[in-house]
């Protein structure tokens, strides 16, 4: 696992021989990275040590000129590479941003998560947010709910109460807006009230899949919405692979809830692994193929978690920890010893008589009298002439908690208030 501050983009490096860094103003180079997410695929990282040793502004100048193709591209890409960004126009762009309610952030600006500069040279250009909220901040409690698009009912009512669980204990629900695992994640954040973020392969005022528009809406208006694409550009398989690495990076930690072995949200995962990140998995039944990915990565790196405590207990700071998880107390766990024995001497069904009861619970007829009354006063027991017999409640395993106010039991003697 490599550790989170390997990857960060270098503060200096060796530039480009012959070529000094361009000293332009901020909004020049904000405007030159704008223009840069026309043309560089994301996670490009040969064209991310380009800007690191160029800087954006004579990265784009470069690629609109002319002149030798830049180190390590054959000619070929750099044709391609100079058709777009003759065809780039970072100020319509900028201006379709406002329009649509979204703003362009840069690393290095005040709502730039540093840890977006884990990704070394693959790092976002930048990003297109859409929402009030910053990024940062919310970035910093933050956990990534991703899985199966075709999910099943239990993967979607289990997203659902991972994300409403997260959201009631403060943090923010981040995923990909996709159908299954994620909208499930996303609507049960919003109706608990919580924040969540959606991270797209697509410009954020084209929301995909259509059939999420309505929901990526809501999420902008309570939450943000966000992308490496300029504004209008479409989704294509690779940019839905490669935007997985920044809801990896985005998180403090990467759960799966389901998953094939041939799924987009195990690279979310194995993304998160290289970055340090918490990964985790929800387990599903072991006949669904759909828990399959989740049960090799739970063999693997990946934590098992069942619930919201689960996650926050290994993302969260020193001290949130998951509750105890215990079985149901019963009624009869609470008695002291010397009831409990009786207790289990009396006989089902008829019942049997004192001297009977005595022998079973070892002890004294006079004792064993005195121990029955007050099971007999708890609710426990009942005396038909000679015998003593068990209660329906008791016998149906139904019977309320000791000192239950509800169900007016008083409580036992020994665990009085």
């Amino acid at each position: 696992m490599t550790p989170p501050h390997e990857g960060r983009v270098p503060p200096d490096q060796e530039q480009l021989p012959g070529i000094g860094r361009h000293a332009g103003d901020a909004a020049a180079e904000r405007l030159a990275r704008a223009g840069l997410t026309r043309v560089l695929e994301p996670g490009d990282s040969r064209g991310g040590q380009w800007l690191r040793r160029l800087g954006p502004v004579a990265l784009l100048d470069r690629l609109r000129g002319e002149g030798p193709p830049l180190p390590g591209a054959t000619a070929g890409r750099m044709a391609g590479l100079r058709l777009r960004a003759r065809d780039a126009r970072p100020e319509l762009d900028l201006a379709a941003a406002r329009e649509a309610g979204a703003r362009f952030v840069c690393p290095g600006e005040a709502e730039w998560p540093a840890q977006l500069d884990d990704l070394g040279d693959a790092r976002p250009l930048g990003l297109w947010v859409r929402g009030t909220p910053s990024l940062r901040f919310w970035a910093l409690r933050s956990v990534a709910l991703v899985g199966a698009r075709a999910c099943t009912d239990y993967g979607a009512h289990t997203a659902g109460l991972l994300g409403a669980g997260l959201a009631e204990r403060g943090w923010v629900v981040v995923s990909g807006g996709a159908y299954g695992i994620d909208g499930a994640a996303h609507r049960a954040s919003l109706g608990a009230g919580g924040a969540t973020v959606a991270v797209l392969a697509c410009g954020v005022d084209s929301p995909y899949p259509r059939g999420h528009a309505q929901l990526i809406a809501r999420i902008a208006e309570q939450g943000l919405v966000v992308s490496e694409l300029p504004p209008g550009d479409h989704p294509t398989p690779s940019r839905f692979v490669l935007r997985n690495r920044v809801i990896a990076a985005l998180t403090r930690g990467t759960v799966v809830v389901e998953a094939a072995y041939r799924s987009g949200a195990l690279s979310t995962a194995r993304a998160a692994a290289r970055l340090g990140r918490a990964v985790m998995g929800v387990p599903g039944p072991v006949t669904s193929g759909l828990s399959a990915g989740v049960h090799e990565l739970l063999r693997g790196e990946g934590h098992l978690v069942a619930d919201a405590g689960d996650i926050v207990e290994l993302v969260g700071g020193m001290g949130e920890l998951a509750p105890e998880k215990t079985g149901p107390v019963l009624a009869r766990d609470l008695l002291p010893e010397r009831l409990g024995r009786a207790l289990e001497a009396v006989p089902a069904g008829p019942g049997g008589s004192l001297e009977r009861i005595a022998r079973g619970a070892a002890t004294s007829a006079d004792e064993t009298a005195a121990n029955l009354h007050e099971l007999l006063a708890l609710g426990f027991v009942e005396r038909g002439g000679e015998n003593w017999k068990l209660t329906r409640q008791a016998l149906s395993g139904g019977f309320p908690t000791c000192g239950d106010p509800v169900a007016k039991v008083p409580s036992c003697p020994d665990h009085a208030p």
